[in-house]
């Protein structure tokens, strides 16, 4: 009886397996983890006592990566099978938090144009993984302020429709006197289409008819965005 009551009892093989993570958690700092292990320690948060590593690895394996599987959308991570809406919402947090913090260090900025790198790690942040085209636009103030970062479109995965119109409108609305548009290319390949370039020389003109200017158009893909302005396309 006694030998089956400390069975009973005794702990699940995984949990000094956990306080060994957490101390190199705290000791070495993510880079020391591999992408699935990153991922099992968030997926804690939704199987607390259970072992979590063999769901970590279905989902890197389906995605390919940690990054594609903080930003899947929760259709996509419930096409793994063992996700159920606890683990979503693990996932999902990590790739909120992860926008906040960014938006954040963008937002807190006196001039937004002076840190340009915490721009494009915001850009890369919260549209580079996304599955199909959004199209953003920051507003500005006469500092160069970011007053507001706002989706105007989304569309498929190869096409957002923009209506420069709605954009110079907007701006107004919010007195904004400056822009910087930022869309992703979801194939991972930033290269500008005609398209692309065609209307964003429409939204500039229509932007200088009322007083604004158009800064830059960043285009998202899979490495270094592509600056219209820096490019010569402005």
């Amino acid at each position: 009886m006694a030998e089956a009551k400390r069975a009973g009892t005794e702990k699940p093989h995984y949990h000094g397996h956990r306080q060994r993570v957490r101390e190199k958690l705290i000791e070495s700092g993510p880079d020391a983890f591999r992408d699935y292990e990153l991922l099992e320690i968030v997926l804690w948060a939704a199987n607390p006592r259970g072992d979590t590593k063999p769901l970590a690895k279905r989902l890197i394996e389906h995605f390919g990566d940690y990054a594609h599987v903080i930003t899947a959308s929760p259709e996509q991570l419930r096409e793994v099978p063992g996700i159920g809406d606890a683990a979503v919402a693990a996932i999902r947090i990590v790739e909120v938090s992860a926008v906040r913090l960014a938006r954040a260090r963008v937002m807190h900025r006196d001039v937004v144009l002076s840190s340009w790198q915490a721009l494009l790690d915001y850009c890369n942040a919260t549209k580079r993984y996304k599955a199909t085209e959004e199209f953003h636009v920051l507003f500005l103030n006469r500092k160069n302020v970011l007053i507001a970062d706002e989706v105007q479109q989304k569309g498929t995965v190869d096409h957002t429709p923009v209506y420069p119109r709605e954009i110079v409108k907007r701006a107004l609305n919010l007195e904004a006197s400056a822009l910087i548009m930022v869309h992703n290319h979801p194939s991972g390949d930033p290269t500008p289409s005609r398209a692309d370039i065609e209307m964003t020389k429409q939204v500039r003109d229509a932007a200088r008819a009322v007083g604004l200017m158009l800064h830059d158009h960043l285009v998202i893909g899979r490495d270094e965005p592509f600056s219209f302005r820096s490019n010569g396309l402005i």
